[in-house]
């Protein structure tokens, strides 16, 4: 919100040798008191207002000043323009009068609206400051999740070392990081400005499976531990596909599903269900028989950092699936009473399509091609060679644009992957003077940065960072005949 500025006319009044004599209160309010009438001017235009006192002291009418009253309401100053009117004293003998007083009259201009900016940068900060409190909260629950099958991971390794366990855990850590990896995605679309979301038919059931999977170790593993036990109840019903973002609705799901866990500190049960209501739509329910919440509380649940959880949360969680819910033209109902649970209702629009039919993956294989990665970090570059050489290509590798030239100068390649932010070349020059000295070699970006405009016509393609190895292959076969 910008600061309501009277309309009343700013007044003061100065001795002739600069000091004030008065001030009434507009001009306290913006430029300062009678002790210090200038306070809130720079020194430049504290030296500029007192030099125009001074000359109309003189007998001259000084009009038309501006200067800027810095305000703590705004980020800019405040533009104020000023009149400086001599006053003379009583003719004596016939003469026009000595004078007595300086008269300074001012008014704060109109603002144009460029000087909006600063103010919608600030709220922007301020929505971006608490949509990253959402994302790192988030990006917790989801880590936790991938260290705690990683924890499984390792004891099977020393117990079961099940094939068919130890790849379902597999999975669920790659879905972890997948949906990490979009969180981030998120957020880069929110600092572009870009908030459009890609929705696509979506079967509500299988993302509550996947959700379920990944929080196991909340409600399963970790609960044990210490002697509590935590059922779970699944009447996944099949029900008509909707439009969302997979990442997303599965976030939403996965804070439902811990908060209910945290709602039973002694055990109980946790129910989740897929159904469709009366009016076709497509819900899904959380249900816990915890503690519950007062009404007061469960006002306030869906508030930015509203928690009841002290240091232990962050307040977001349950605002963030709020926000997305909505996004997905969906509602999210509450029924909670104190010491009898807590049921969370999503309600969904049904798509009116059907999903796609799953295709099983083709096991097709590019020829085996001689790729040069670039890359300043030592990790990427090795997880790149070793994913292309599962696939038979040949790898070599170059930590900086000037190795990548030399390597260029005395080897063929069918293709090049580099990275974009790296000292001294970016990707986009190194880009640059490959297609000068190698025309028809394609280059791909690899890269995590938000802002790479610059580099995309230097490039064939760009691939974000984390990518999969059918990604990398799948941009060989693209690019390599």
């Amino acid at each position: 919100m910008l600061p309501t500025v009277e309309t009343e006319l700013l007044v003061a009044t100065c001795a002739p040798t600069g000091e004030a004599t008065h001030c009434n209160t507009a001009w306290q309010s913006v430029l300062g008191t009678m002790e210090d009438p200038w306070a809130q001017l720079s020194d430049s235009d504290e030296e500029l207002a007192n030099a125009a006192v001074l000359e109309a002291a003189t007998g001259t009418l000084v009009t038309n000043q501006v200067v800027s009253a810095a305000t703590p309401e705004r980020d800019e100053p405040l533009p104020v323009l000023l009149h400086f009117v001599p006053v003379y004293g009583q003719p004596v003998n016939g003469d026009e009068g000595t004078i007595a007083a300086v008269t300074v009259s001012g008014e704060v201009m109109a603002e144009p609206s460029s000087w909006m900016i600063s103010q919608t940068q600030r709220h922007r900060m301020e929505a971006l400051g608490r949509m990253t409190m959402g994302v790192a909260h988030d990006l917790n629950n989801l880590l936790s999740g991938l260290i705690g099958h990683i924890e499984l991971l390792k004891e099977r390794a020393t117990s079961e070392l099940s094939a068919d366990s130890i790849r379902d855990s597999l999975s669920t850590i790659e879905q972890a990081a997948e949906d990490g990896a979009a969180l981030i995605e998120k957020l880069q679309r929110y600092i572009r400005r870009d908030t459009q979301a890609h929705f696509e038919t979506l079967d509500l059931p299988t993302l509550l499976e996947d959700s379920i999977t990944l929080t196991q170790p909340y409600w399963h593993n970790e609960p044990r531990r210490q002697g509590i036990e935590i059922t779970i109840e699944e009447h996944l019903n099949g029900v008509p596909p909707v439009q969302g973002v997979p990442s997303e609705l599965r976030e939403v799901f996965v804070n439902l599903i811990l908060n209910a866990v945290q709602a039973m500190p002694d055990g109980g049960t946790l129910r989740v269900a897929s159904f469709t209501d009366d009016a076709d739509n497509v819900c899904v329910e959380v249900e816990d028989t915890g503690i519950g919440m007062t009404e007061e509380t469960k006002r306030h649940i869906f508030e930015p950092l509203y928690t009841t959880k002290g240091d232990k949360g962050t307040g977001m969680g349950l605002a963030a699936s709020y926000g997305i819910v909505q996004e997905h033209e969906g509602r999210i109902d509450v029924d909670t009473e104190p010491g009898d649970g807590t049921t969370f209702r999503l309600t969904f629009p049904p798509s009116g399509g059907s999903l796609p039919e799953k295709k099983p993956k083709e096991k097709t294989r590019a020829d085996a091609a001689r790729v040069l990665v670039v890359d300043d970090e030592e990790m990427v570059r090795s997880i790149v060679t070793q994913l292309l050489s599962l696939k038979g290509h040949d790898v070599d590798l170059a930590d900086s644009g000037a190795e990548a030239l030399e390597l260029i100068e005395e080897n063929t390649y069918d293709i090049v992957f580099t990275d974009f932010g790296m000292p001294e070349m970016t990707g986009a020059e190194l880009a640059r003077v490959l297609h000068d000295r190698r025309p028809g070699l394609p280059v791909i970006l690899l890269t995590g940065y938000t802002e790479t405009d610059q580099a995309v016509k230097e490039v064939e393609a760009v691939l974000s960072k984390p990518f999969k190895l059918e990604e990398l292959q799948a941009t060989i076969q693209r690019f390599v005949q």
